[in-house]
């Protein structure tokens, strides 16, 4: 079938559906569009079968959905209406939710039905990234295979939706999401989460305008709610009207340039104005980094904002790196956070004075990272993708000697876009796993690729299905069963091995020097666009078309598979 995908934005869900669909044997084209003209010269230009929107803002013009059969997929239930599904459904406590593929007419959202699904929400208030990216993508996915079922039998009929039913919520301004101090923690929680990761919720701290994002339960001793109470880990602990909450990430409101602040660690942001206050521990769930140890399985979680990785968070993990390596255990686990990592930290190069010099420096600590991993030749390193990666940050996964990732997890292993040659050792983890050709395909082409894509290319051995407390149980097992019985210290064998006739032929310290010589050039005299690539993505710029490389065929594999 010939397929349009209209997005806002190629996003994680965008991807997904092209990758699916593409996989399915369909011809589909993408479209970024910005509004009513673009969306109508799209669909004129591509003529399709079938138009879907998983990621849309804009409404589909009269002429559009009239002419072309026209999919909107909706993040919430059937009756739901309105742009702004999710932030709603977190700050109305809705115990739960849903998504909904309706085609488009005049009546915005509330055409016939294609099809819906219905899922529990979280008990605790979730962020709205990570509901977008786990239950409803996932949703999402199973409605559009469903729907492009659907449209291929001419006996199908959508439903109609009973006339007057469901809920119009008006687009969420910061008006709604606005909250005082002095209220109780629960009901700002759920403020801040229903706005993370964009737009954040606007307010003031330390007599700064900031816009507050990652906020965490925390305890404080008597104050005036809205005051600083301790800072931790980049973020502060803010007193409320009945205790307090750890604000992890801001981002400053610039009256004189609105929109090209961007969000930071807290103190960070807030910078001199932080009020001389103690240093104290955060929750787990603000904690970066945690070493355990599981028998002989060593296991180091790691969990940054978004995935991306700071100078100091880099140092920090390469540090973890080095004391895990250093027991005596049989199999080293690297297991990432909601998102593995997305490499260096745009963010706090851009806000740092001289960005060119801190771009140098997150590069060579990330660098470092990779380096530990690499020569961890003690144990037998495993990494686990339980969320997508990107950039620099697929390659201290690529270092390990297994790759497990959660089945429909997403990496895009290219730095091009961003103007960047790339590091990280790219050059010899990448090759060494898929060979040059897939490699420089890989890294020119700049598509995104599914875990298992990944896995027929050789950069994933192993698969694991079910959500992410089932996906860390299986790794579990798995390292569990590497350590038992030796078998991991004959793997580890054959890699000292390999490890040392790789050095022979080519010593490892020179794919970081030909790598940084490139990068020297595209971080200090910007021959690529790093610059202002870097701020187009920071301040949420529209991107350009979305690329439409040849995609090849990946199988679908069983809750662990081993590839290969």
């Amino acid at each position: 079938m010939k397929i349009l995908l209209l997005c806002s934005a190629f996003n994680g869900l965008s991807q997904r559906a092209w990758l699916a669909l593409r996989d399915r044997g369909h011809r589909v084209s993408v479209r970024i569009v910005r509004d009513s003209r673009e969306i109508a010269e799209a669909a004129a230009a591509a003529d399709p079968e079938l138009i879907l929107c998983p990621f849309l803002r804009q409404r589909v013009p009269d002429e559009v959905w009239r002419r072309h059969r026209t999919i909107i997929i909706h993040p919430g239930p059937e009756g739901d209406r309105g742009p702004s599904a999710l932030d709603w459904a977190i700050m109305d406590a809705e115990p739960t939710w849903g998504v909904t593929a309706l085609q488009a007419t005049g009546d915005l959202d509330g055409g016939p039905v294609w099809g819906t699904r219905v899922f529990r929400m979280p008990s605790d208030p979730p962020r709205k990234s990570t509901l977008y990216n786990t239950q409803v993508s996932d949703a999402a996915m199973s409605l559009i295979g469903e729907v492009v079922t659907k449209a291929g039998d001419p006996a199908f009929a959508p439903r109609r939706q009973s006339a007057g039913a469901g809920v119009e919520r008006p687009l969420v301004r910061q008006a709604d999401r606005a909250f005082s101090w002095d209220e109780p923690t629960a009901r700002i929680l759920r403020r801040i989460r229903a706005a993370d990761g964009r737009p954040g919720v606007h307010t003031e701290l330390a007599g700064v305008p900031v816009a507050v994002f990652d906020a965490h339960p925390g305890e404080a001793g008597p104050g005036e709610p809205g005051t600083i109470a301790a800072r931790g880990q980049g973020a502060v602990l803010v007193r409320t009207g009945d205790g307090a909450l750890w604000i992890g990430q801001a981002r400053r409101l610039a009256p004189e340039a609105p929109g090209t602040t961007v969000k930071l660690p807290a103190v960070l942001a807030l910078g001199e104005s932080v009020p001389e206050v103690p240093v104290a521990a955060v929750p787990p769930s603000l904690r970066e980094i945690r070493y355990r140890r599981l028998g002989r399985v060593g296991w180091v979680q790691f969990a940054f904002h978004n995935g991306a990785m700071s100078t100091r968070q880099c140092r920090r993990l390469a540090a973890a790196v080095r004391h895990a390596a250093a027991q005596d255990t049989s199999v080293l686990v690297l297991a990432g956070g909601e998102v593995f990592s997305n490499g260096i930290h745009l963010g706090v190069i851009d806000a740092h004075p001289n960005p060119a010099a801190e771009a140098w420096r997150n590069i060579t600590a990330i660098d470092d990272l990779c380096r530990e991993i690499i020569d961890c030749t003690g144990q037998l390193v495993v990494s686990a993708l339980a969320g997508d990666a990107g950039a620099g940050g697929v390659m201290p996964a690529l270092g390990a000697d297994e790759v497990i990732a959660r089945d429909g997890v997403l990496l895009n292993p290219h730095y091009r876009k961003m103007g960047l040659y790339g590091s990280e050792y790219w050059t010899y983890v990448l090759p060494r796993r898929a060979g040059q050709e897939q490699a420089h395909r890989l890294t020119t082409d700049c598509e995104p690729i599914t875990a298992a894509g990944a896995a027929g290319l050789g950069l994933v051995d192993h698969l694991a299905g079910g959500d992410r407390a089932e996906f860390a149980a299986a790794v579990l097992d798995h390292a569990t069963e590497l350590a038992a019985g030796g078998r991991a210290d004959a793997l580890v064998r054959r890699k000292q091995a390999a490890r040392e006739a790789d050095e022979q032929r080519r010593p490892l310290e020179t794919y970081r020097v030909r790598e940084l010589a490139e990068m020297s050039q595209d971080i200090f005299d910007d021959r690529h666009g790093f610059a202002g690539a870097r701020r187009a993505f920071l301040t949420g710029r529209a991107a350009g078309p979305a690329p439409e490389p040849p995609l090849l065929p990946s199988p679908r594999l069983p809750r662990m598979t081993s590839v290969g």
